[in-house]
C-alpha cells in the first residue's frame, strides 16, 4: 500500500501560480503512475493530469492544458502540480491518487490510492 500526503494548497489570486506536492510513503513510489483530480462544491471529482511511473507520459484535462503542468520525483517520493495563470474556476479541492498498474488517464476508477486533499482558492 501506499499512502498519499497533499500541500501547497492555499488562496492565491487570479492569474497567480500555486505549486501542489504530493508526498507519499513506502519504498515503491516509482512503480505507481499518479494523477491529480479536483473536486469543487456541488459538482463532481474531475480529473486534472495524469503521470506515468517514469514520468516520460503525461494526461491532462483539456481545462488546464497549457497552464498546469505535472511532474515527479521518484528519489523523493513526490508527485508535484505545478498551477500557472490560475482562474476562479480552478478553486476546489485537489486530490493526488496512485495507481498500481500503468493507468495515468483521467478516470478516478483506474486509481487505488488517495490522498485527502488540499484546498485551493482562487480569487477574482
Amino acid at each position: 500500500q501506499v499512502q498519499l500526503v497533499e500541500s501547497g494548497g492555499g488562496l492565491v489570486q487570479a492569474g497567480g501560480s500555486l505549486r501542489l506536492s504530493c508526498a507519499a510513503s513506502g519504498r515503491t513510489f516509482s512503480s505507481y503512475s499518479m494523477g491529480w483530480f479536483r473536486q469543487a462544491p456541488g459538482k463532481e471529482r474531475e480529473s486534472v493530469a495524469g503521470i506515468s511511473w517514469s514520468g516520460d507520459k503525461t494526461y491532462y484535462a483539456d481545462s488546464v492544458k497549457g497552464r498546469f503542468s505535472i511532474s515527479r520525483d521518484n528519489a523523493k517520493n513526490t508527485a508535484y502540480l505545478q498551477m500557472n495563470n490560475v482562474i476562479p474556476e480552478d478553486t476546489a479541492v485537489y486530490y493526488c491518487a496512485a495507481a498500481r498498474t500503468p493507468y495515468y488517464g483521467g478516470s478516478a476508477g483506474g486509481y487505488d490510492y488517495w490522498g485527502q486533499g488540499t484546498q485551493v482558492t482562487v480569487s477574482s
